[in-house]
């Protein structure tokens, strides 16, 4: 490739051409020069395919243009003769020394070659190729370097790994034996803890026989007594009937029998007397006219008690079942806030609802969950649930009303749930699953209350 310039004559650097790929580091200095030198041509000296970069700062311009920039100076002469003039301006010495055939010896090799390429004196070929290889040459022995570095490192930091390695083997070591001796212990404890279990199952193998024994012997003395007092009921009877004899003989004027009979009752008497201190009975606290069932003057009345029940509009009634052990609280939101505030936002009216039932959840110790219709929603709500509350939206094609239903058939049977809605048909639902529906207006009524 024979190059021109723009007075028709040959230049002496035209004719040489490079039979490699500019290297890389010549490659961006150039860049770098067509770049600072942009700035100052008009956009009619610039060729077509760079006019769109005109207004570039220079930075971002050796970005995004610089392969066009590259392709343009070699294929534009004009173009490379503009930019050496401007290279001519900013850097007069440099470009007169490399005009004279000899470049300064202190400066930078890929500084000479780039902007030799520029001006393409005599011997710029050389120049670039020499630049490539010394930059080559520098790239290997700084990666030289870095990999003797590199591997200095690494071997410091296998050095302190092996050190690492062995104070760990040691302490490992040292933990395995402490760990073996505590081992030993626990064995020599646990021998010691199986032994003792056994002579308190012996122990209790031998309460058990003197447990049975005694309530045999128990059982033998009841019996005993038992079978004592029917004799003594029998020998009553005896008595008795002795007793009317003498009574008939008594009536006769037989005074021998009386005296005979007289002995016989203090016998059975003293007898019955031994009887009750051997059963040990107990004094008789109840009357038979106590079992009747009656009612005594200042009690209460089966109607009485009717007469004091709540009303199912009471928000006391509220507070009795959430009173109660493990009580569960289901509010159906939207339909609370739309009976107690609907003119407020619906992201007010949650706001102000879960508040509301953050302080009833303080205040009774009961388990809420509040449950809002999702197909309400335009996007995800971000509600951070308050202390107390568990804040629940239904799914895409699913009912708020659903989803509390699914919330009570989820509860074990037993337990007490409560479910807040005005929705009858919600009510009767969780009222067949075992629930306790509220009115929404008792919530309200118990949130006014305090």
């Amino acid at each position: 490739m024979v190059e021109t310039t723009t007075g028709g004559e040959p230049d002496d650097g035209a004719a040489e051409v490079l039979d490699r790929p500019l290297p890389d580091g010549v490659r961006r200095r150039v860049v770098q020069i067509v770049s600072d030198g942009f700035g100052g041509l008009t956009v009619a000296e610039l060729p077509v395919q760079l006019r769109q970069y005109a207004r570039f700062a220079p930075n971002r311009r050796a970005k995004f243009a610089g392969n066009a920039m590259a392709a343009a100076l070699e294929t534009d002469p004009l173009f490379r003769q503009r930019i050496a003039e401007k290279l001519r301006e900013a850097q007069s010495e440099l470009t007169g020394a490399l005009d004279s055939g000899s470049p300064p010896p202190a400066a930078d090799p890929l500084d000479v070659a780039a902007a030799a390429y520029v001006l393409r004196p005599p011997g710029w070929v050389k120049l670039v190729t020499a630049a490539g290889e010394e930059a080559l040459r520098a790239d290997a022995e700084r990666a030289d370097e870095e990999t003797r570095a590199e591997l200095d490192r690494l071997r410091e930091e296998l050095a302190e790994a092996r050190g690492q390695t062995r104070t760990e083997t040691e302490r490992l070591r040292t933990e395995l034996e402490s760990a073996k001796k505590e081992a030993e212990s626990l064995h020599r404890k646990l021998r010691g803890a199986l032994s003792d279990v056994k002579r308190g199952e012996a122990a209790v193998r031998k309460l058990r026989g003197e447990m049975e024994s005694v309530r045999g012997e128990g059982q033998a003395h009841v019996s005993a007594a038992e079978s004592e007092a029917r004799r003594l009921k029998a020998r009553l009877s005896e008595v008795e009937a002795t007793l009317e004899a003498t009574r008939r003989a008594a009536r006769e004027g037989r005074s021998v029998e009386d005296m005979r009979v007289r002995l016989l009752l203090d016998t059975v008497l003293d007898a019955a007397q031994g009887l009750r201190r051997e059963l040990a009975l107990p004094p008789v606290s109840v009357r038979p006219a106590e079992t009747v069932d009656a009612v005594e003057p200042g009690r209460m009345t089966p109607k009485d008690i009717a007469a004091r029940a709540l009303s199912e509009n009471d928000p006391a009634i509220l507070d009795q079942l959430l009173a109660l052990p493990q009580a569960h609280l289901v509010v159906d939101g939207y339909n609370v806030t739309k009976t107690g505030y609907p003119q407020m936002p619906l992201e007010k009216q949650r706001l102000r609802l879960l508040g509301q039932l953050s302080q009833l959840a303080a205040q009774t110790g009961a388990e809420v969950t509040c449950v809002f219709d999702g197909a309400e929603l335009a996007a995800p709500v971000l509600l951070a649930p308050p202390r107390g509350v568990r804040v629940l939206f239904s799914k895409p094609g699913v009912t708020a009303d659903e989803l509390i239903r699914q919330l009570v058939r989820a509860e074990p049977p037993g337990r007490p749930v409560i479910v807040v809605s005005t929705d009858r048909e919600v009510a009767d639902g969780v009222a067949k699953a075992g629930a306790r529906p509220v009115a929404s207006a008792v919530l309200l009524k118990r949130f006014s209350r305090g």
